[in-house]
């Protein structure tokens, strides 16, 4: 498959999204990535392929505008927490199901050939947690395109990376707090590089093999939560003690969390956990080799310290593993 000649990346602002436009832009493709405040899309404005515009991507007309000459599609479009519902909550519906379902509307009407759905490790319609069943309604609507559309589901562990808010929230609890509560402090993961996934996506967008996949995308090691908290508070130079919460406290603790305007961990968080963030299969698709934490934690999160590199985590990850 030739490259894209013109590729709308949806969720383009984000973490993952500005990655993703970094390797479609280093490649000569036209980006054209929609956001509702132009203001706030500094960090791709500058890029030599990517227009930025502002459009309501919930409106099916936007969408159909958007999509008019492209080649290719990138959903990336998320959220980590809804008003409650069942099977799942309605922010839920609207962005993960809904959309994707706009998504493939439109890719049909203006006749995109090419579809990459990035959902989440985890997506399961039976799973614990709202997000999980949301995410897998999402893949549902993404593959009753059939062969209208070569699709592709991207389905990424937990991410890190210098703008991560992953470890960069552990980092900052670390330097706040003399003791850390941790909620699924037995909950394993197994996080991918956000420059692997961009990678990956850039490889679905032009490769034709991909049409019809669904891709776990994984670091090359799982880690418990507890190990990933030390680590990365070993980096700040602020070894903290970690009181295990029982799922009864760490439930408590989410209610209270989801009083703030923007919540750090909410109660469907908790349920999420349930389930390990790990995947069976290989860790990335097209015999990529996944980067591994170590290599690039210490340069965002250690700031000149060097113990980092030398921390035995990796050991004992190895031991969590299997």
């Amino acid at each position: 498959m030739m490259k894209p000649a013109r590729v709308v990346l949806l969720g383009g602002t984000g973490f993952v999204g500005s990655a993703i436009a970094n390797r479609l832009s280093e490649a000569g493709v036209s980006v054209l990535i929609p956001t509702r405040r132009r203001s706030r899309a500094g960090h791709v404005l500058l890029l030599p392929t990517v227009e930025v515009v502002e459009a309501d991507i919930h409106d099916p007309a936007a969408l159909e505008r958007l999509f008019a000459g492209a080649a290719a599609v990138v959903n990336l479009v998320g959220v980590l927490h809804s008003r409650s519902g069942t099977p799942y909550g309605a922010d839920f519906a609207r962005t993960h199901v809904e959309l994707a379902e706009k998504v493939v509307a439109a890719s049909r009407k203006t006749g995109v050939k090419t579809l990459v759905h990035v959902s989440a490790l985890g997506a399961d319609a039976n799973g614990p947690s709202e997000y999980q069943r949301s995410k897998a309604a999402g893949e549902a609507a993404v593959r009753a395109a059939g062969n209208d559309l070569a699709w592709t589901i991207l389905r990424p562990s937990v991410l890190f990376g210098r703008d991560d808010r992953f470890l960069n929230l552990f980092a900052k609890l670390a330097r706040l707090f003399p003791v850390l509560p941790l909620a699924g402090a037995d909950a394993r993961f197994q996080p991918v590089y956000v420059e692997d996934v961009a990678e990956v996506a850039w490889r679905c967008l032009t490769d034709g093999d991909a049409a019809g996949q669904t891709f776990d995308v994984a670091g090359p090691t799982v880690y418990t939560l507890r190990q990933l908290v030390e680590y990365v508070a070993s980096l700040t130079g602020k070894r903290r003690p970690i009181f295990t919460l029982s799922e009864s406290l760490a439930m408590f603790q989410a209610r209270l969390m989801e009083l703030a305007p923007t919540p750090l961990m909410s109660r469907d968080n908790v349920r999420s956990m349930r389930a390990d963030n790990v995947t069976s299969n290989a860790p990335l698709p097209f015999g990529l080799v996944p980067t591994a934490l170590e290599s690039v934690a210490p340069a965002y999160i250690a700031n000149q310290t060097l113990r980092g590199r030398y921390y035995p985590l990796r050991c004992q990850a190895h031991r969590n593993q299997g």
